[in-house]
């Protein structure tokens, strides 16, 4: 049952799908205390039964672990480590369900796509909240079941750049799951280095071809170029130095960068994705699997928000929001098409 007292205790995991549920899985498994808190009261049950539990699938590594999960509304207890995983939309209303269970010497680590850390903080304070940025691949298959599809970057900072004792302590902790974890001074440069990278991967969800096979097509290279330029622009305006990983090179997109520069970043994520045995992006199954909404208004939309506010236009982003959107209506059809539309826009 969950932690009644605010000893370190067990982490307590807000959202456990492709994200939350493989980070907490290895955590369960390295012999951490863990409880599972999700809004899908299949998978809670899945977990926490002793015939069945949550088992992690693919090529990474595969096995199965047991652990106490609840439904937000049955979960009981505080804790000091809150890992939240929820969909970046769904953020607001997460952090009001679980700040009951938020210990007040606690903290609230985002471990989401897009810039969440800010909500967090407005709901729990800037001192009860940590960043994080992760890449690895992973998808919720169903009730107790989950693909790890392939290792990636997994970043974690403060907000305001320390490294602190909690920080250090998290960092030893996250590498239980990813040895090559980070810890950082520059959260936020992850950040927007993400939102530069998921503009490509939004595009590919609007399409048919995977990952790799998207990026790898010659003739979207001004498409990427341009999807990229604009978020490294609006990054530099923020006052943000955006970081590079598996393969995305923000010094391939920016103002000064060349054709060759940003060849050379795309073709380094096509090899970094290409062997993945997740070859579509979360988003495409957002649109074409599961036919729900997608996290683009939280992520890249952001973007071009914030160009507004800069005077720096970004009418490659606005294109593609759009275009998702009529995805996500049923008034576009998937077609790797609507990546040429997008080119000539």
């Amino acid at each position: 049952m969950a932690a009644d007292s605010v000893d370190d205790g067990p982490i307590l995991i807000w959202g456990a799908g492709a994200i939350g549920g493989t980070l907490g899985a290895a955590l369960v498994r390295a012999g951490q205390q863990v409880v599972f808190v999700d809004v899908e009261a299949e998978h809670v049950a899945a977990i926490r039964d002793p015939a069945q539990g949550l088992a992690i699938e693919g090529p990474i590594e595969t096995y199965t672990i047991h652990a106490p999960a609840f439904t937000p509304e049955a979960v009981t207890g505080r804790f000091r480590r809150v890992f939240l995983a929820v969909k970046a939309q769904h953020t607001q209303a997460a952090m009001a369900a679980l700040l009951p269970h938020l210990a007040e010497d606690g903290y609230v680590l985002s471990l989401q796509n897009g810039l969440c850390e800010p909500v967090i903080a407005q709901a729990a304070g800037q001192d009860r909240t940590i960043g994080a940025f992760v890449n690895f691949s992973a998808d919720w298959l169903g009730p107790g079941r989950i693909v790890y599809g392939g290792r990636g970057a997994v970043v974690v900072g403060e907000l305001d750049g320390t490294i602190t004792p909690r920080l250090r302590a998290l960092h030893a902790l996250l590498r239980l799951f990813e040895p090559a974890a980070v810890m950082t001074d520059n959260i936020f440069g992850y950040l927007w280095g993400k939102l530069g990278y998921a503009a490509l991967l939004f595009a590919q969800g609007v399409g048919a071809m995977g990952i790799a096979d998207c990026l790898a097509r010659p003739e979207l290279l001004p498409l990427w170029r341009r999807l990229g330029n604009e978020a490294m622009r609006v990054a530099a305006a923020e006052g943000i130095r955006p970081l590079g990983f598996n393969g995305f090179d923000p010094a391939g997109f920016g103002p000064a960068a060349t054709e060759d520069a940003a060849r050379a970043s795309v073709d380094a994520m096509v090899a970094f994705n290409r062997p993945n045995a997740k070859t579509h992006s979360g988003i495409w199954r957002d649109l074409w699997v599961r036919h729900r909404r997608t996290e683009v208004d939280a992520q890249i939309a952001l973007v071009a928000e914030a160009g507004r506010r800069h005077g720096i236009p970004c009418p490659a982003t606005e294109a593609l929001v759009a275009q998702v959107h009529e995805c996500e209506a049923g008034t576009r059809p998937m077609s790797d098409d609507n990546l040429l539309e997008l080119l000539r826009a």
